[in-house]
């Protein structure tokens, strides 16, 4: 006999759709010969025992379990067999995805719940939705993830309905509590708007607003009672906010012959029996639990599944629009589509050919203007355009960014998310350090530095590039410089105070830049596409940033420190007006050669642990030192240094004032020093001798 198990984070006693739902499809599987079963995620412990001893897993709504993501992980690492039926949108932090009808909510998602969701859908033996409209909503975010689909109507225990010919014309009823998302605010109007009648509501008041006197407040009544009510209920409103995914009140009110005042954010509404075929409607509703059992036991019964990947066949995708930095974030999901097809070919400009059919693997890289008349050869055509799509879609072939403004994430990943929909086995995870390969030569060590931008109002002063490095000459004679030279780069030659032989200036095309990079040691470049380059070939990087934040535009090498001028030094919002018309572009000029010194100190320790190292003392930091003590300030916080002795002191200082540790050091000052380096008041960064 076949274990059953279903998982749901509310009590099954509560009178809503969800719920009434399950309890139709236990009871239905019971007189089955299933044994049914219910955890209301309470205990992750029991929670695992129960899910070991089932055939097969229910999984329903998870948001209110307190250790939803364990358990979401518990059922993909263990491969679990099991089925999502989806009653809302869990995947959004608010559960309604109220983000798109309404422009103003950003970032409602939490981008690891969202990710992990579309793990939940793509391996799961069956996704079910509440309406085709709840299925389109979820194809939206996820394409082929959520595979092939049930879409249920209500499960509508349609024998119970009471439909009477006489309709009540005095009274409009709503069920439920008069809240915001479930269109209270429109129920409210329409009551003061029709003074001679009633409005009778069976819940609570969660609106923060004077009701007038023809509204009425009634305790919740059983769904019994609700089909008593509509059935005698001449006209039902139903006018949500958010997307309801089915709408069973509305279902049951249709069915119930009621006149409906209604929008097109009513899920079961999206069915093709509403509204003219209201025996179709019937029939589906009431054949919906057997629907889902007879699911239940093709998926016990079938044989193996067949996971053969379905190739995309000849893939041709574009980049079209966008800047150099905005290609190479677009890499990683190229490379997951050439994964699912049989050949793909990507279409650069001519001036980038040569240097990506160097470093891309397993994509043959063509030229864009050639190719467009050679389309009918490839399967499909894709668009990647520009993340977000500045220019809009008006592109051909273009995709679309469905995670924009509603999951917070570097480019990156909404480039991966976008093309993830194409294909069920597209993973959607960012796992590839680096994209083309890097090669250091113990002979010939130097850095790369980038003072320009293809938007030069972007770029950090040029001569504090000079300043830098020449400290860095100072810091590293033995290492040469390559700077970055771009045709309309500012020229920093002329800054320079000090000898520059060690300096190599790189003025050609892309190639050169990519030779450059392979054998880097660390690059420190603006928000440019240069500092992009640098990432693809993973080069440890420091990221100059002004106007523009970093957190979608970040660089992306594995080791990075990003810093940005802007974070509490101005408050303006800055779109492209607003930067050009910026007279003191303080958010640039506010940054000090100290402070980059110190994002690099950071960055060199943290890449490079194994070499040996030198200690330096974070430029950044203030001092206030007394006979008995030492008060260190750096940024925002403080650290008092108290001495047991006077050589206690003398090391400090010396540690402290001449970057020198004493070679007798006792166990205390090691215990000072490690202190220091925890809180970065002194660094040991390599110093690339061997």
């Amino acid at each position: 006999m076949h274990n059953i198990l279903f998982l749901h984070d509310t009590a099954l006693s509560t009178p809503r759709g969800a719920e009434l739902t399950i309890n139709e499809l236990v009871l239905l599987g019971s007189e089955k010969g299933y044994t049914t079963t219910i955890d209301l995620l309470k205990d992750f412990s029991i929670t695992q025992t129960s899910i070991k001893k089932a055939s097969l897993v229910v999984v329903n709504s998870t948001s209110r379990c307190a250790y939803e993501r364990q358990l979401i992980l518990y059922l993909l690492n263990e491969k679990v067999l099991y089925i999502k039926m989806e009653y809302d949108y869990n995947f959004c932090m608010r559960r309604n995805i109220l983000c798109t009808v309404d422009p103003s909510v950003k970032n409602c998602c939490n981008s690891n719940k969202f990710h992990l969701f579309r793990r939940l859908f793509a391996e799961s033996l069956l996704n079910i939705f509440q309406s085709p409209k709840h299925y389109d909503a979820h194809y939206n975010f996820y394409g082929e993830a959520l595979g092939d689909p049930l879409i249920m109507p209500p499960t509508i225990a349609v024998e119970k309905l009471k439909v009477s010919a006489i309709k009540n014309e005095d009274s409009i009823p709503f069920f439920g509590d008069l809240n915001y998302l479930k269109g209270g605010n429109a129920y409210l109007e329409y009551a003061k708007e029709h003074p001679d009648l009633q409005f009778h509501v069976y819940g609570n008041n969660r609106l923060q607003r004077d009701m007038p006197p023809n509204i009425i407040f009634f305790k919740p009544v059983e769904n019994a009672k609700v089909l008593d009510i509509l059935g005698k209920t001449k006209q039902f409103i139903c006018l949500p906010v958010w997307p309801e995914p089915s709408g069973r009140l509305a279902a049951e009110a249709f069915l119930s012959g009621c006149e409906l005042i209604t929008n097109d954010r009513v899920g079961t509404f999206s069915f093709n029996f509403y509204p003219n075929h209201k025996e179709q409607a019937f029939m589906e509703m009431k054949q919906a639990p057997e629907a889902f059992w007879n699911s239940i036991n093709d998926i016990l019964n079938q044989p193996k599944i067949d996971t053969k990947c379905t190739s995309l066949g000849y893939v041709l995708i574009y980049k079209s629009y966008g800047g150099l930095g905005d290609i190479f974030f677009a890499i990683p999901a190229i490379y997951k589509l050439a994964k699912v097809s049989k050949s793909l070919h990507f279409a650069v400009a001519p001036r980038l050919l040569d240097f990506f059919k160097k470093h891309l693997i397993g994509v043959t890289v063509v030229n864009e203007e050639s190719v467009k008349h050679k389309e009918s050869m490839y399967d499909v055509v894709y668009e990647l355009g520009n993340y977000p799509a500045f220019k809009g879609y008006d592109l051909a072939h273009a995709l679309r960014y469905p995670t924009h403004k509603k999951v917070k994430q570097h480019a990156i990943q909404h480039y991966i998310d976008t093309v993830a929909k194409l294909h069920s086995q597209i993973d959607n995870q960012f796992d590839l350090y680096p994209y083309f390969e890097r090669h250091l030569d113990s002979r010939n060590l130097y850095y790369v530095v980038h003072p320009g931008a293809g938007f030069l109002l972007k770029i950090w002063p040029t001569e504090n590039y000079a300043r830098l490095i020449e400290y860095l000459f100072e810091l590293y004679p033995h290492l040469n410089c390559k700077i970055i030279q771009g045709p309309n780069d500012p020229d920093i030659s002329k800054y320079f105070t000090k000898n520059t032989e060690h300096i190599e200036y790189i003025t050609g095309g892309m190639i050169e830049v990519g030779n450059s990079m392979e054998g880097a040691l660390f690059h420190i470049g603006n928000d440019a596409g240069i500092t992009h380059v640098a990432g693809s070939f993973n080069v440890p990087t420091v990221g100059i940033y002004g106007p523009t934040g970093p957190g979608s535009w970040g660089s992306f090498a594995l080791n990075n420190v990003l810093i940005w001028g802007k974070k509490g030094v101005c408050n303006l919002r800055c779109n492209y007006d607003v930067i050009l018309h910026c007279e003191h572009r303080i958010c640039l000029h506010s940054i000090t050669v100290n402070r980059v010194v110190e994002a690099l100190f950071v960055l060199l320790q943290k890449a490079y642990p194994e070499q040996k190292s030198i200690v330096k003392v974070n430029p950044e930091i203030k001092l206030e030192r007394s006979f008995y003590d030492c008060l260190i300030k750096l940024n925002d916080s403080e650290i008092l240094l108290e001495y047991n002795n006077n050589s206690m002191k003398a090391k400090v200082e010396a540690l402290l004032l001449n970057e020198i540790i004493a070679l007798d050091e006792d166990e205390e000052f090691l215990q000072v020093i490690d202190v220091l380096n925890k809180h970065n008041i002194i660094f040991f960064v390599p110093n690339f001798k061997s």
